[in-house]
């Protein structure tokens, strides 16, 4: 620990500041993402790894319908078909064909990988000039991309927490939870399944839209890694959640606090990078972030589990 105190004292602490608005900025539009990886992960208890390709193909559709002249608002719109398109296929292979879940979505990730790379007329990455559209969010005006994102992650919480309340909302979370009883109640949980990877995948897709206007290109491996990404929004939300709420968090406050995980993961990657650490050593500090953050809750009910222990033997001694 001493080791660093030279290390962080050498930097020069105005460069982070200034590059905080982006990270805040470029972790509400992943947070976006990892409401999507939320609602197959949490809700659905499904592990779907289609977004690791999916984030990618809303990119390149956002990106290739701007250059042929399409609005921006329209091909983020696209991108949220198109990445509703993969989480349906997704469905297909698992509930039709009978493809376990994980490697379902590792069969479309593999297969978006080459049909992003048609979309894009064989290029690795394609460009959108800044200066010539006028982009929903972009790097270039932190401040506008973070209220922007902010509005429209309201919206997508707002909607997502009241159709979360309604019949067809209440059977996907049943078949989450427990699908045996699920189908003993009559509820089709192929149906379910399917509908829940369609609007998660919709959502990573227009996250990657926003994110390829954000940084005004799209790249094939933009999306690599979106699934522990959003895993560790996940999970350092709930952590942090449930430290705020004692009591339990509300289903919205839930959603709210994936956006918070979000913006924690890029703020402690700029400080990673703030420090001059070796850059090839992100995913190892990514996997350590998310280990912390999972390990967390396990320790915090192994205390609990512990103290109870402690208390029914001194119950037991005096009696």
């Amino acid at each position: 620990m001493y080791s660093l105190i030279p290390v962080v004292c050498a930097q020069d602490i105005t460069a982070l500041v200034r590059a905080l608005p982006g990270s805040v900025a470029q972790g509400l539009i992943w947070g976006i993402m990892a409401i999507g990886v939320f609602l197959t992960f949490k809700i659905l208890d499904f592990a779907d790894l289609t977004v690791d390709g999916t984030m990618a193909t809303g990119g390149v559709v956002t990106v290739m319908l701007i250059l042929k002249g399409w609005n921006p608002v329209a091909a983020v719109a696209v991108a949220f078909v198109a990445g509703m398109l993969a989480g349906l296929i997704t469905g297909i292979l698992h509930t039709v064909l009978g493809i376990p879940d994980i490697l379902a979505g590792i069969l479309t990730q593999l297969s978006l990988y080459s049909i992003n790379l048609n979309i894009s007329e064989g290029k690795a990455n394609q460009a959108v000039n800044v200066d010539m559209y006028k982009l929903v969010v972009s790097g270039r005006d932190n401040p506008a991309a973070i209220v922007t994102v902010v509005i429209i992650l309201l919206v997508v919480i707002a909607l997502m927490y009241w159709f979360f309340g309604t019949e067809l909302g209440f059977t996907i979370r049943a078949t989450g939870c427990n699908p045996n009883m699920s189908r003993a109640q009559g509820i089709n949980t192929n149906v379910a399944k399917v509908l829940a990877l369609v609007f998660s995948n919709g959502l990573v897709g227009f996250a990657g839209g926003l994110l390829s206007q954000y940084q005004g290109n799209f790249d094939v491996n933009m999306g690599r890694g979106s699934i522990v990404i959003g895993l560790a929004a996940i999970i350092i939300g709930e952590v942090l959640c449930d430290a705020a709420f004692r009591k339990g968090c509300e289903f919205y406050m839930r959603l709210l606090f994936v956006i918070v995980g979000g913006i924690v993961y890029y703020i402690v990657m700029v400080i990673i990078l703030w420090l001059k650490l070796d850059p090839n050593d992100l995913k190892l500090f990514t996997a350590i972030i998310v280990a912390v953050f999972l390990a967390v809750p396990h320790i915090q009910a192994e205390r609990k589990s512990s103290f109870k222990m402690a208390g029914k033997r001194s119950l037991n001694g005096k009696a």
